[in-house]
């Protein structure tokens, strides 16, 4: 499901913020791809009510055509269900939700049977490192026909380092971290039946260094997209999921010529294992415009 390219970086804000409007019309932050209302983590229990309220103006004056793609993360179920019901919903692309597991999904799923919406369920519980569970809660996904409603699924590096008793160190990777093992199970799990995958948020603002260091990490491990909490992250997580020019050319090459393997850009091409690669990469390229 190559339409996940479009997230790029997704910038998480609160339903509280005070230009909730302005970020949801594309006049603040033109270079968003796309934007996550929180309504859970990033917003109390005493201010949700306010941010609920702040949420439904926002709906009342939101066009309903935007560049970027406009999602919001629901609390729980319960919120995901006021959320559905107010006015102006439908200019919304879809939603986040949040710790999903086996014994919520269906809560969700239900709600959003009868609606156009997409959602990104997120993977951030205990649940996550048992690869059993993992491959159940996929094999239910596939069975229950959720596939085609779901853009991508994120993973909720923070909580599953609090879960851990571990905050994010200053001086490297999350994938030097017991997630880098977690993440690579991830995508073993999913992305051979077809579920996209989205990097988790990188906290230090001021480590534009170690953002790309990690980016890189991302890609190679085939994620399409991350969470980004600060605008001034948008530009460098944009232009590491760009496809570089060597890298369409090497995807044609691949396609259209007529040996079985060859050396481009240094590199072995081989036609029968970089197929795949190749047409993705291709394929990429009507998004990445």
């Amino acid at each position: 499901m190559l339409e996940a390219y479009r997230l790029r970086g997704s910038l998480y804000v609160p339903v509280t913020h005070k230009d909730l409007l302005d970020i949801a019309s594309g006049t603040r932050w033109s270079e968003l791809r796309s934007v996550i209302f929180c309504t859970e983590d990033a917003v109390s229990e005493e201010d949700l009510e306010l941010g609920l309220d702040n949420l439904q103006i926002c709906l009342d004056q939101m066009s309903a055509d935007s560049k970027a793609l406009r999602f919001v993360r629901a609390r729980n179920p319960e919120i995901l269900a006021r959320l559905l019901a107010l006015p102006g919903v439908e200019k919304l692309n879809g939603f986040v939700l949040p710790k999903v597991e086996l014994g919520n999904i269906d809560d969700y799923m239900g709600l959003l049977a009868d609606t156009q919406h997409r959602c990104m369920p997120t993977l951030e519980t205990r649940d996550v490192f048992d690869a059993g569970r993992m491959m159940a809660l996929r094999d239910h996904l596939l069975e229950q026909d959720y596939q085609s409603r779901i853009l991508a699924l994120r993973i909720g590096g923070n909580d599953l380092l609090s879960i851990l008793g571990i905050r994010r160190p200053r001086d490297r990777t999350i994938y030097r971290t017991p997630l880098g093992h977690t993440i690579a199970q991830l995508v073993t799990i999913f992305k051979p039946y077809g579920f996209q995958l989205t990097a988790p948020v990188f906290e230090h603002i001021d480590h534009p260094e170690l953002l790309n260091e990690e980016l890189s990490e991302d890609i190679a491990h085939g994620l399409c997209g991350k969470t980004a909490i600060h605008p001034v992250q948008i530009p460098v997580i944009e232009a590491a999921f760009r496809i570089s020019p060597n890298d369409l050319e090497a995807a044609h090459r691949i396609l259209t010529g007529d040996r079985a393997v060859f050396k481009f850009g240094g590199s072995m091409c081989e036609v029968a294992t970089h197929s795949s690669w190749a047409q993705h990469i291709v394929a990429r390229t009507s998004i990445d415009s």
